[in-house]
């Protein structure tokens, strides 16, 4: 068949409103560019441009299974227009992450876009972005959004230069999820596993003392030094000093189980529960914040505010039923000293925090509200 044709038939499909011929105008229209680009002749600019309208007005009609799939056409496509890759690219997540995974037309100042504009998990598929140049990068370093800081620490193909690295790892002194992977970053430099050394648990010294041959007393005399200045000038006794150790290691350890549960898509809203009925409530944080892709802050605030509310509006957002809040927050009170505070009646109001809207809307209140609390 010819291309006018093609393009005839294509016409004779956009007149029809049906969502199977909607699928199958734009599988075709795929089809028409995928061929012409196999080739080496691109459409005639005229038929180019009639392409190009047909792709945006039926993309922006078209039901969400259609648009997942012609994602992942057009991920790997050199030809897809600009203008509809960057509008499937702030679709929902689902839609979007093999585009910005994978997309050769989306460019720095696209990505920069979406660092400013999308949601905190469009901003976290930015930063694991194979090959991420080095203006994204300082993009993403400038938000400081310890959830994307992280995404970017695991990237190793990004391009981190050495003044990059060195504020990644001085975030890690307070955002414990960068730590493991900035221990196993390939452009982690001898001096800067120094200055990490100083925030890890035992066992990332270890690792670092072996992959950067450091001197294990002078670096134990570094973390001794630290310790005290943490206690505000008075020394601390041997058992404190290790109370501090075991507890990086804990946190280290607890951090790095949710993170694999989490890349094995097993990491599930009713894990959350389950780990409060085991009386793991640190464990539960860490799980809450990389469900909800929200800061482990955040979540310790609100755990232990005076505002039950705030727990309401992250289990929300992660996808726990209200039914199952009372549950959660009677577990989380008795393992955190009784802290969400608020007593019986701030207890049954925090419920108004399921109220009809989608979680993502929950995830930017919780947020909002964590901040002002």
């Amino acid at each position: 068949m010819s291309q006018a044709a093609q393009t005839a038939e294509l016409l004779a499909l956009a007149r029809s409103r049906e969502p199977e011929d909607r699928e199958r105008l734009l599988a075709g229209i795929v089809d028409l560019c995928e061929a012409g680009e196999a080739q080496g002749r691109p459409a005639a600019p005229e038929i180019q441009i009639l392409l190009d309208s047909i792709f945006m007005t039926l993309v922006v009609e078209a039901e969400r299974e259609i648009r997942q799939r012609l994602a992942e056409r057009l991920a790997d496509a050199n030809w897809a227009p600009s203008a509809l890759v960057n509008i499937l690219a702030l679709d929902e997540i689902e839609i979007a992450r093999p585009i910005i995974a994978r997309s050769p037309v989306l460019q720095d100042h696209d990505l920069i876009r979406l660092l400013v504009q999308a949601t905190l998990e469009h901003q976290i598929e930015v930063a694991r972005r194979p090959g991420l140049r080095a203006p994204v990068v300082e993009a993403i370093l400038s938000q400081s959004e310890p959830a994307v800081l992280t995404a970017l620490a695991g990237n190793p193909s990004a391009e981190i230069n050495q003044d990059a690295m060195g504020r990644l790892v001085a975030q890690a002194k307070e955002v414990v999820a960068l730590r493991s992977p900035l221990a196993r970053h390939p452009s982690l430099s001898p001096l800067l596993a120094e200055q990490l050394y100083l925030w890890v648990g035992r066992a990332l010294r270890d690792a670092l003392a072996v992959r950067f041959d450091l001197d294990p007393a002078r670096m134990q005399a570094a973390v001794d030094e630290a310790t005290h200045a943490a206690h505000l000038g008075l020394l601390p006794s041997a058992p404190a000093a290790l109370a501090i150790e075991d507890e990086a290691d804990r946190e280290e350890m607890e951090a790095a189980l949710v993170e694999k549960l989490d890349a094995a898509g097993q990491l599930r809203p009713g894990y959350l529960l389950r780990v409060l009925r085991e009386g793991r409530l640190p464990l539960f944080v860490f799980a809450m914040a990389r469900l909800g892709r929200f800061d482990v802050r955040q979540v310790r605030r609100a755990i232990d505010s005076n505002r039950p509310e705030l727990l309401a509006l992250a289990c929300s957002a992660v996808g726990i039923d209200r039914s199952v809040f009372p549950t959660i927050l009677e577990h989380v009170r008795q393992l955190n000293g009784g802290r969400p505070g608020g007593g019986a009646e701030a207890a049954r109001k925090a419920s108004g925090a399921f109220g009809p809207f989608r979680p993502d809307i929950a995830a930017m209140a919780f947020r909002q509200a964590v901040s002002a609390a």
